[in-house]
């Protein structure tokens, strides 16, 4: 029991340290760059599901370079919203989304969230690990996005396009990582698997 009380104690503390130093460095000339994307016109013949709405600032980089000292395995993580009621097709797909949101992030050289080391120990590790978890609302969904933000963990939220069974720039999945496992479980150990 008291072992329990230490590691809760020890993730709220790890939480708001992790923000602490968030909102110190946001204020800083190095604060992670926002990259928007825009949504595709309403008559586009693209065969995209899914899209970052212009307006959002869902889209952060995060430098991750400092989880590369943490040891263990590396994992990506998917975090469907449960209340969304998705086709097991659909998710998958908005998964995939993430996915390669996420991977584009890191692989490019140009971006702040540039991590090959971090890629090649997920890519190499374990088999390209991911894990796939359910949130029940947005506003859930939100709280660990801020909390991945947080503790340097890039994070991507997928809009949809609603082009089939969810309203247009509906938040679906909230991809993580792929980061260390001992990071992941700070932010995601309570959910339950999708």
């Amino acid at each position: 029991m008291a072992q329990t009380a230490s590691l809760v104690t020890l993730c709220v503390a790890s939480f708001f340290t992790g923000y602490a130093a968030h909102c110190w460095l946001s204020q800083s000339p190095k604060a992670p760059k926002v990259r928007k994307q825009r949504a595709p016109p309403p008559d586009s013949e693209t065969s995209t599901e899914s899209y970052t709405d212009s307006e959002s600032e869902d889209d952060v980089e995060i430098d991750s370079r400092p989880l590369n000292e943490i040891p263990g395995e590396v994992r990506m993580t998917l975090v469907v919203r449960s209340d969304l009621k998705m086709g097991k097709g659909k998710a998958a797909a908005q998964c995939s989304h993430a996915t390669l949101a996420l991977y584009k992030k890191m692989s490019d050289p140009s971006k702040n969230s540039y991590n090959p080391g971090l890629l090649q120990r997920w890519e190499r590790g374990n088999g390209q690990a991911k894990i796939t978890l359910q949130v029940p609302s947005q506003e859930e969904m939100d709280v660990l996005f801020a909390q991945a933000l947080s503790l340097g963990v890039n994070a991507y939220i997928v809009h949809d396009a609603g082009r089939t069974q969810i309203a247009a720039g509906s938040a679906t999945v909230l991809g993580l990582g792929p980061a260390p496992k001992l990071v992941m479980d700070q932010i995601t150990s309570d959910l339950k698997l999708y």
